[in-house]
């Protein structure tokens, strides 16, 4: 990865589309520290919320920018739930799917379709973190330290609900530019921008553990750094790792030509869902921790609903359980709306392909069947290894690790910030990057039958 860097830096253009996407992710980074006016956010919004929340999902997906309410506090999460609700919508509305498959300009056009989803997406997540805001006392209060009111209140909120809005829009287009004139992929660079900005945060919460002067703590903490740094070579093997099912083509007479009669392969990736099965499993899971947010304890304490919310709690085991069997469940959700295996196997045969062994039609979709159900099955199971390791982890190290006495039950047990969905959305971030990069190379090295 390094090498390729370098070697990318060398070329002239290459160096300028790496300098301009540095450009981009400063202006991002500049526009997540500044806040949005009528707000009075003085220390991090989720300091005082415990366990998984709605505001804990958005803390990761924005780098923090979400805690602090600044003017990019919604981060690029509009435009991925947009690009997700498109996806769906493809399935189910033969138009969309129609446009799909209409190449260039089809995509034109849903891309067009998205960019209004997002907004709408943007103003309707503004709108709700409006209300959690003046909920918790963050909004700015008058001169006489009371709430606005009429037409003032009304001001204040439109305020805040559009430069939220127009934050979401803005990074929209920063990363479109990236991907037009930078080095390609912006709204993934961008995620990565927010995503590593949450390392010093890392760093500090494993320095304070030192500073506590506990052996155990010297002893764990580099053990979670080894375990990260195996995680990410992890992650880079199962990127990496397809299933190559071989394919044939008959010979057939093209004019004067006799065209095929090669042998090759059909790649499928063992994680062919990425990080999509993660992403879905810990939205849903946040939405019983979200209700309690507004909740008043008094109100369920010592009922059903407070087991219910503590089973929901990042702390639990009832909720690895559920995390585990929801990664599962979408990984094969996804699949199945992405993978048409009929569709492919009528694809083979209207270029005279076939799979050694297999008959053309049926057979041949129900052989790809099955290798799908497989494949994603191993794929969940390995996403699942890395979403659930830091959980667990901090499961185990709470059980074997006794608080200090005299101090808090808080005291002890070992806490990891940094999440397995950060990690996999990194990872593959990088190595899209990479391969970027590798490919724009390769265009300006070609050599030609003269050389």
């Amino acid at each position: 990865m390094i090498k390729t860097i370098v070697n990318a830096w060398k070329v002239a253009d290459i160096r300028k589309k790496i300098l301009f996407t540095a450009f981009i992710i400063l202006v991002f980074r500049i526009g997540s520290v500044i806040p949005v006016p009528f707000l009075n956010i003085t220390d991090a919004i989720d300091a005082d919320i415990k366990g998984n929340t709605i505001i804990t999902y958005m803390t990761l997906m924005t780098g923090n920018a979400f805690t602090y309410g600044t003017i990019f506090a919604m981060s690029i999460t509009p435009y991925i739930n947009a690009s997700i609700i498109m996806q769906l919508l493809a399935v189910a509305i033969p138009a969309l799917e129609r446009l799909q498959k209409e190449g260039e300009e089809g995509r034109k056009k849903i891309a067009s379709m998205t960019r209004f989803v997002t907004v709408a997406l943007g103003l309707l997540q503004s709108l709700a973190y409006y209300f959690y805001l003046r909920a918790n006392g963050y909004l700015m209060m008058d001169v006489n330290g009371e709430a606005f009111t009429g037409f003032n209140a009304v001001f204040q909120a439109v305020v805040i609900v559009l430069v939220l809005t127009a934050g979401t829009a803005v990074i929209m287009w920063l990363g479109e530019q990236i991907t037009i004139s930078g080095i390609g992929n912006g709204i993934s660079i961008i995620l990565f921008a927010g995503i590593v900005s949450r390392f010093p945060t890392l760093i500090t919460q494993l320095f304070n553990y030192l500073k506590t002067g506990r052996t155990v703590y010297k002893v764990l903490v580099p053990i979670v750094c080894v375990c990260f740094l195996l995680m990410i070579a992890y992650i880079v093997f199962m990127d990496n790792s397809e299933r190559r099912l071989p394919v044939t083509y008959a010979k057939r007479v093209v004019g004067r030509k006799m065209m095929g009669g090669q042998s090759t392969h059909m790649p499928m990736k063992v994680n062919m869902s990425g990080v999509l099965p993660v992403i879905f499993a810990s939205s849903i899971l946040s939405l019983p921790g979200t209700v309690q947010m507004f909740l008043s304890s008094d109100k369920y304490e010592g009922t059903f609903w407070e087991k219910f919310f503590d089973a929901f709690q990042s702390d639990s085991w009832w909720y690895a359980g559920l995390y585990f069997l929801l990664i599962i469940f979408f990984a094969y959700f996804y699949s199945t709306i992405q993978y048409n295996p009929i569709e492919m196997a009528n694809n083979l045969r209207k270029n005279n392909g076939a799979i050694p062994g297999f008959r053309p039609g049926k057979p041949t979709s129900d052989h790809i069947f099955k290798v799908l159900s497989r494949l994603t099955l191993i794929g969940a199971l390995m996403l699942s290894v890395i979403a659930l390791f830091p959980i667990i982890y901090t499961l185990i190290c709470d059980l074997a690790i006794p608080p200090l006495e005299g101090a808090s039950e808080d005291s002890g047990g070992m806490t990891i910030s940094l999440g397995g969905t950060s990690l996999i959305i990194m990872c593959g971030v990088a190595l899209e990057t990479v391969r970027q990069l590798e490919s724009q190379m390769m265009m300006r090295h070609y050599k030609g039958f003269l050389d």
